[in-house]
Order: C-alpha cells, then sequence, then structure tokens
C-alpha cells in the first residue's frame, strides 16, 4: 500500500495505480486483495469492525476527540489509504461525536494519509459502494469522498469537507518520502504533530519497506508525548522497530481470530531532530500535549483581491474572525475581471509533485466546485463553470508525449478530429495539443459573493496607512472614504495587497510590476457561429462566456448576454490603469497569429470593445509570497500570484492559515521554503 516490494525503473514520483484481485471472504463477500502484495485491504471477517477495534478504540479516538476544546485541531496520520475505510470509520465517528457534542462545533479534525498504490477511482467506488450496502452508516461520507477522490497524480492532494470541519490530505507516493515533506519548523508559531498514527500497511511479511527505520524515524519526528499508534500487526519486526523510536508499546487483543495487535505511546524520552542529527528537547511539553486550540481568534486581512478573499476564507473556515479590509471594493484590482480562465500550466510529471501551478489547479478546481453546490443552495451563479480548455501548444513547456503520461481525466490530447469538434475550429491543424476537461471559467463576482457570506468574514472600506505590531497584537489605522482616522487590533494580519505590499510593509519585497488588459465584446448572431466553443490557450487566451447576474457591478457587461474575452496584455513597469485602444488591438493580433482563420470572424473594429487593466505583481523566480515577515510574530503577507491568482491562491491561503494556525500544510517544507517572504531570491532589489 505505500512502498515498492522490488525496485522498478519508474521514477518514485510517478504514480502506479494499484492492482485490484478479489477473493471470497468467510462470510461469502468478495473482498479486495492487493495484486502488488497479495494481501487483503481489510479483515476477511469484517473490515469495519477491525478498523474500529484497532484503529478508532485502542487509539482512545472517541474519549479524545469527545474531550477537544473549542477550536483545537487533532491531527491523525495513516500509513496506507488502501480502500480509505479507516478514514470513513473515523469520519463517521466524528460526525457522531459533533452531533452530541455541541461544543465540537468549532473543532477540527485533520486525517493525513499515504499511499504508493492508490487506487483507481473506477475500482474504489465499486469496492465503497459495497460497503454503504453492508454499512449503510457510512453511505454520505462514501458519496462525499468519492466526489472528491483525486487523480493518481504524486504529491499532497487536499480534501476539504467543510460541513464536517474535516481536511483530508492524501499524499500519494512513497510513504518515507511524504512524511519526509510535512513540515515541522513555523517560526515563531507551535510546531505541529501528529496526536494519533494508524499503521496499517501490508503485513511485514509482506511489504517488509513499509516497517522500515526510514518510516518510523518520520514516525518519530512528527510526533509528541503522548502520541499514539495502534496497528494490528503484532509481528516482531513491529514490536522491536516500535521502542527503537520512541514509543511505549502495549499488546492487547486483537480483532476477530487474531490473538495480538499492539497499541503504543510515544514517551517523548529520545525524540529527537532525526534530520539534523542531534537531539530536540521539546520545551513546550505540557501535560496535555493535544490542546493545541488556536489563541488567533481575529484577523485582519488587508486587500480583498483573490488572495485576500481566499486567506479570509480559509481563516474562517478555521474558526477566526477576519475584518477584510480594502482602500476601495472586494475586486477592485486585477482580480476583478469578468472571467479567469481555470487551467494549470503543465509541467513533466515526473516534476509534478512539487509543482505548485499542478498543485494549485486540482486543489483550486475541488473547492471552486464545492462552491457551486453552496452557489446553488442560494441560487446563485455557479463559481466554476466547467467547459473544458484547449492548450494548442504554442507557449507550452510540455509535448504531447509527455501528456499521455498524465491521467486522462486531468490531461490528455485530443485527436486532430476531436479537437476541431470540441473547439468549433475548421482549418487549423490542431494534432498537437493539450485538452484539459476539468478546466473552466472562474466568476470572480459569485466567488467574492460565496466568500463575504460567510459569518465570520466582515468587510469594510478601509485606506490602510500604518501597521503596528507589539507583543499582544497588531494594530491598523488608516482613513474611511469619509476621510475619518479608525484604528482597530487583532491578533495576526495578513497583507495581501499586491504590488502595493511593500509600501504597506519594505520587508515585502518590492516585485516587477506588469500592466495586464482584458479586453471583450458582443460578437453578432453570425460572428458567434465561427467563434471557438470553449477557452483557447496560445500565447494569449480566449473565451467566450455569458454574463451572469451581477457581473455588471465592477465591468461594462449585460447579464445574459454572450461575450468573446481576449488577454492580456504584458506591459512592463506600468501601473497606469485606463483602458487602451492599442492593447485591444494586441489581444486581437495574437489571436490571428495563432489561429489565422480567426482573422474573418473578429471584427478589425475594436472601438466598441470593453476592457479593463489589472497590475499583475511577479518576483524574479515567478513563485508567490507567502508566509510570516522576518524580524515579526503576528505580520504575514500573501502576495505575487503573477496571473495565476485563482489557481494559486486558493491552496496558498490554506498553506498560510495552517503556518499561522500550527497545522501541517498540504505543501512541502521545500515548496514552503520557495515561497518565504525571506528567500535568498528576494534579497536583491530588481533592478
Amino acid at each position: 500500500m505505500s512502498n515498492t516490494p522490488n525496485k522498478s525503473a519508474k521514477p518514485s514520483n510517478i504514480i502506479t495505480p494499484a492492482k485490484i484481485d478479489w477473493q471470497m471472504d468467510d462470510t461469502g463477500n468478495s473482498v479486495p486483495v492487493s495484486g502488488h502484495f497479495g494481501d487483503v485491504y481489510f479483515s476477511h471477517a469484517d473490515g469495519l469492525a477491525e478498523s474500529r477495534h484497532v484503529f478508532l478504540t485502542h487509539n482512545q479516538l472517541p474519549e479524545r476527540l469527545a474531550d477537544l476544546a473549542p477550536t483545537q485541531c487533532f491531527t491523525i496520520a495513516e500509513l496506507g489509504f488502501g480502500t480509505g475505510l479507516n478514514l470513513l470509520a473515523t469520519w463517521q465517528l466524528w460526525q457522531q461525536l459533533r452531533d452530541t457534542n455541541p461544543h465540537l462545533r468549532d473543532a477540527r479534525l485533520h486525517f493525513i494519509t499515504t499511499e504508493k498504490f492508490p487506487i483507481p477511482l473506477t475500482d474504489l467506488t465499486h469496492i465503497l459502494t459495497l460497503w454503504s450496502q453492508r454499512a449503510p452508516e457510512l453511505t454520505a461520507p462514501i458519496k462525499s469522498l468519492l466526489a472528491e477522490y483525486p487523480p493518481l497524480i504524486a504529491g499532497c492532494h487536499r480534501l476539504n469537507f467543510s460541513d464536517d470541519n474535516l481536511t483530508v490530505d492524501m499524499w500519494f507516493g512513497d510513504a518515507s518520502e511524504s512524511l519526509s515533506k510535512l513540515a515541522l519548523e513555523h517560526v515563531n508559531q507551535p510546531a505541529p504533530h501528529v496526536d494519533a498514527w494508524f499503521l496499517d500497511g501490508f503485513a511485514p511479511s509482506c511489504n517488509e519497506t513499509l516497517w522500515s527505520r526510514d518510516i518510523f524515524a518520520q514516525v518519530q519526528r512528527l510526533s509528541h508525548p503522548k502520541t499514539t499508534a495502534a496497528t494490528y500487526s503484532s509481528a516482531g519486526t513491529v514490536k522491536r522497530i516500535l521502542p527503537e523510536y520512541g514509543f511505549e508499546i502495549k499488546k492487547v487483543r486483537g480483532f476477530g481470530m487474531k490473538r495480538q495487535m499492539l497499541t503504543a505511546v510515544m514517551t517523548g524520552a529520545e525524540n529527537r531532530d532525526i534530520s539534523n542529527g542531534h537531539e530536540k528537547h521539546d520545551e513546550k511539553t505540557n501535560e496535555n500535549p493535544e490542546a493545541r486550540s488556536s489563541t488567533v481568534d481575529h484577523t485582519i486581512v488587508i486587500g480583498a483581491g483573490v488572495s485576500g478573499l481566499l486567506t479570509a476564507w480559509s481563516l474562517a473556515s478555521r474558526g477566526i474572525t477576519v475584518t477584510l479590509l480594502d482602500k476601495s471594493a472586494p475586486l477592485a484590482g486585477a482580480s476583478g475581471n469578468p472571467r479567469a480562465l481555470l487551467a494549470p500550466k503543465m509541467t513533466p510529471i515526473h516534476h509534478v509533485d512539487e509543482h505548485l501551478h499542478t498543485i494549485g489547479y486540482l486543489y483550486s478546481s475541488r473547492l471552486y466546485r464545492a462552491f457551486n453546490q453552496e452557489a446553488a443552495q442560494l441560487n446563485m451563479p455557479p463559481v466554476l463553470e466547467i467547459t473544458g480548455a484547449l492548450d494548442l501548444l504554442i507557449k507550452a513547456n510540455i509535448g504531447t508525449e509527455q501528456i499521455a503520461e498524465y491521467p486522462d481525466e486531468m490531461a490528455t490530447t485530443l485527436s486532430d478530429t476531436q479537437a476541431k469538434s470540441s473547439s468549433g475550429l475548421l482549418e487549423q491543424d490542431l494534432s498537437e495539443n493539450l485538452y484539459l476537461p476539468q478546466s473552466g471559467l472562474v466568476n470572480p463576482q459569485a466567488l467574492k459573493a460565496i466568500i463575504l457570506s460567510h459569518p465570520l468574514i466582515h468587510f469594510q472600506p478601509l485606506d490602510v496607512d500604518s501597521i503596528d505590531e507589539t507583543d499582544q497584537h497588531v494594530c491598523v489605522k488608516g482613513r474611511h472614504q469619509n476621510q475619518d482616522v479608525v484604528s482597530m487590533t487583532a491578533d495576526n494580519v495578513v497583507i495581501c495587497v499586491a504590488f502595493e505590499s511593500h509600501q504597506l510593509d519594505t520587508r515585502i519585497f518590492d516585485c516587477r510590476k506588469i500592466r495586464g488588459q482584458l479586453s471583450w465584446f458582443t460578437p453578432t448572431i453570425e460572428q458567434r457561429a465561427n467563434l471557438p466553443k470553449i477557452p483557447l490557450k496560445y500565447s494569449g487566451y480566449c473565451a467566450p462566456f455569458i454574463a451572469q447576474a451581477n457581473d455588471e457591478t465592477i465591468n461594462t457587461v449585460t447579464a445574459d448576454k454572450p461575450y468573446l474575452l481576449l488577454g492580456a496584455s504584458f506591459i512592463r513597469n506600468d501601473t497606469s490603469m485606463d483602458v487602451r485602444a492599442e492593447e485591444h488591438q494586441i489581444s486581437r493580433e495574437k489571436l490571428m497569429v495563432a489561429i489565422p482563420e480567426m482573422a474573418s470572424v473578429i471584427p478589425t473594429d475594436t472601438s466598441s470593445w470593453q476592457g479593463r487593466a489589472g497590475i499583475r505583481t511577479q518576483t524574479p523566480d515567478y513563485h508567490p509570497i507567502v508566509g510570516q515577515l522576518v524580524d515579526s510574530k503576528r505580520l504575514w503577507v500573501m502576495s505575487a500570484m503573477g496571473a495565476k491568482g485563482y489557481a494559486l491562491a486558493p491552496i496558498c491561503a490554506e498553506a498560510l492559515a495552517d503556518m499561522m494556525l500550527g497545522s501541517f500544510s498540504p505543501l512541502s517544507e521545500a515548496m514552503l521554503a520557495r515561497l518565504s517572504p525571506n528567500r535568498t531570491r528576494l534579497q536583491t532589489p530588481l533592478t
């Protein structure tokens, strides 16, 4: 379930799906068996009862979870996701406890799981459909899990189940490598730790590498005194290795016919920082190391573009009250375009687990689809219209052979005939293409409405003049539009004002400013019949869309009318926001060069076109700036998303919220270092 039985030439960060065989169990039911390891995924007798006995009961989860304080987060880590049965059993217990314990309303459960050979969605659906018949109480969690189950791509996939205050991080790849990527060191913040381990790999006799010293060195690194562990195995290997890495073990009655299983608790006597090879004495140990309820009650987020909105949402989702400030209005800056194309900048698959664009695209897609459900309940336009997108590979760093290595549901290459049919293009040679079936158009106004409807997010216009930090709080002073001076305090402040961030705090890198103008027009009926049917990427992009209610709030569009969106210009060191006729022509010309047949369709007279200019903020290494400012305990920044804010801001906001509250991030330690406001690449000013 987590490591290969023998060495393979395939790189470890390219995922091999699990091979499922089937056997008859003791009660006549068909059960899945690993084709790699020849071992069952769960007990022949009753896999659900086994999960509850071994992992829930013997990690004392019913008692420990019920005892959580408001806003406290409890973290479980699992070696070997398998069929997800342990997650589902835990999830159902968590739902029961929250139903009967009102004080758990704002408490959170974080479930981290690893899997080297993840089961394909088709097989997993078959397996879990059988379980929903045998255990109807799992039906709702099974439906939610299958709806969010990620493509089989290496790296961390964060699944948020907000209704249950449950976050699931699925790390696909080698277990030891995945665990080693979990970051512990958050400067001036409480270090995260695992509260309970599910040691659920196949038996050591079938898959001994999952019980290796490399694995348990990471288990120890991520644990804390009083961290517990449970495993169905009582093999000698397991009995020997757990005490070597700081756990005190106890043999207890196993499940069903199994005579023994093991439970363990971290004593902390030898808890050492194995990454640096020296002893680590944890001075923060206390009587109840699980009691990590948030000491952050109120955060001010400055800037209500996409970065500020998503930061506010991630914090509010964790029970934090957020005051969201902007000198004018939400989405008044570069984030306020009529639509944003959600389509990743692809990379060869062996880089994908550390590729922020891919990680961000997959998480954003899941988040926006979840917002769509909420929007439907509120009778609002969808946040994400899933249209698919066709990349003509004119400006890409990946070819069709590399695209073929991706799961088809994420990225594929269409035949020339299929591409012509999907796009509506007739003359172009489309044999070289990248088709993204889950891409689509983000509606910024719909996203804003969903986020600002959160009861813990409060927006007010304020032009911030100063930010003063003390040991106890941060004070923000500014002026309302009527020039009244306002002062307010909070536990933390997050600066999200793009290229103006440096003006609020000079410790934030003074980024490159790039003006980009989007253009749009209403096509005639004849033009519309010959325009592209889906978004197209080339050296720019174009996308047809129909305006929705509230789109006219900050853009010149009319609800229910069709438009073609083209963009964008790219003008360095220009921060003017005026709409320019020459940049309409630039966007038109990009489309003509890429797709010559559009010359007879797109009008040459652009005088009636509408437009919007925004200033993109870019760093020398093209990575955003996310994290805590140097020499500060309460000031944070999230900025420099470039032209990819709607793809990158959601996952970066999750990482930032985790850093602020002492939880494990969905981004690796190396990736967090690449995003740090204090990284080396940001120490030299731009020239």
